[in-house]
């Protein structure tokens, strides 16, 4: 409740004089405006994830999709698949051009990284130690070399295993440049024209999936990233 008090105004008719006026009025309660709560903050994947997305929202998404296979083979964490898919998700008939686009950067791209293993891992080694993958790793990719290099390639290259270790490590270990290359090809064509024939068929729905499920599937992922040095190490004892 409020209570205003004040005296009458001169003019006004009273027998009495200096008469002191008050009121009391009701007042309403309102409630404090709490402010809407921010969304989570995405982590950095997903921030990346939907970085390359957005391109397939551009008249340049051919030209990012080889740019993107080009470094995902040296530097770069995000694999081409996840443009691939949103490429061909807008354009099913073309998915078999995509996947070409993919398999030529990507190729290009492990060419470069093997330069890089080659003639500037000295100079390089720290970086890559520091913000994309461990020593202990790059060691152990190594000792594949030892014993199939082909079939170490290829495996990288099919399955999520960071495909970029391998090619490094390829130059490092003066692995023949035209194994690398064949293996790459046979590997990365398996893989991005597999991608192509389920867009070609399925196209948005799978987009949908993904973008639903991006969670598990990245639990997923992981899964598969641990199965497949698992399959390595079977296939080259």
């Amino acid at each position: 409740m409020l209570t205003v008090c004040g005296r009458a105004a001169k003019g006004w008719k009273s027998n009495c004089k200096n008469v002191l006026i008050c009121y009391t009025a009701p007042v309403m309660e309102v409630s404090p405006i709490r402010p809407e709560s921010a969304p989570p903050k995405k982590n950095v994947v997903r921030r990346l994830y939907d970085w390359v997305l957005s391109w397939a929202e551009t008249r340049y998404g051919t030209p990012a999709l080889f740019t993107l296979a080009f470094m995902e083979s040296s530097f770069f964490p995000i694999p081409p698949d996840v443009l691939q898919i949103a490429l061909s998700a807008g354009k099913p008939k073309h998915a078999f051009w995509y996947a070409t686009v993919a398999l030529i950067g990507s190729v290009l791209g492990a060419i470069l990284g093997f330069y890089i293993g080659y003639a500037f891992w000295a100079a390089t080694q720290d970086f890559f130690f520091s913000y994309l993958f461990t020593e202990e790793l790059f060691n152990k990719v190594k000792g594949y070399y030892g014993n199939n290099a082909f079939l170490a390639i290829f495996t990288a290259a099919f399955t999520p295993i960071p495909y970029k270790i391998f090619t490094i490590a390829a130059g490092v270990c003066h692995v023949s440049l035209w194994t690398l290359l064949v293996a790459s090809i046979i590997g990365r064509g398996t893989r991005f024209y597999f991608v192509a024939a389920i867009m070609y068929f399925f196209g948005p729905t799978v987009k949908l999936w993904i973008e639903k499920y991006f969670d598990i599937l990245s639990i997923v992922f992981t899964v598969l990233l641990i199965g497949g040095f698992v399959l390595i190490k079977l296939m080259v004892p």
